[in-house]
């Protein structure tokens, strides 16, 4: 008679053995997730405000990179008014030039204020023309129209 209450009470001991079994494996996969998406998240963060970073230097500036291989860049970086004509492959940093760096054209000059926009629509929109023409008009034909 005890035999029997054992013997049927084996395969529910098993059952629930399985049933927590997988419930466990359940918990291990969602945990791994979880783990998963914050090492995602830490990623992306770290990738924002790492380009953040890099933007404020003021002596050192990225002009103009270019792929020439597989893992291998040509990259153009202003130092000081110099450009360095950097080659930038396989775990290493070559300079290939030094180049002087172009002049900064100088801000356009700002004219005098126009008068404000006054009047109906169409004589607004030719004053409007006007001064997108005058505007639009080289530095240097201006100067000739003004002597």
């Amino acid at each position: 008679m005890k035999e029997d209450v054992v013997h049927q009470a084996e395969p529910l001991v098993g059952g629930a053995s399985n049933d927590i079994g997988l419930l466990m494996m359940g918990k291990t996969a969602v945990s791994l997730l979880v783990v998963v998406a914050i090492i995602l998240l830490c990623t992306w963060l770290l990738k924002r405000l790492g380009t953040q970073r890099r933007g404020g230097g003021k002596h050192l500036r990225v002009v103009a990179s270019t792929s020439v291989g597989q893992r291998e860049r040509v990259v153009i970086v202003e130092v000081e008014n110099r450009w360095l004509v950097l080659g930038v492959g396989g775990g290493q940093v070559t300079k290939l030039d030094t180049l002087d760096s172009p002049p900064v054209p100088p801000p356009a000059p700002e004219g005098p204020a126009s008068p404000p926009l006054t009047g109906s629509f169409a004589s607004r929109l030719r004053q409007a023309m006007q001064h997108n023409l005058r505007q639009s008009r080289p530095a240097r034909q201006r100067r000739e129209d003004e002597s």
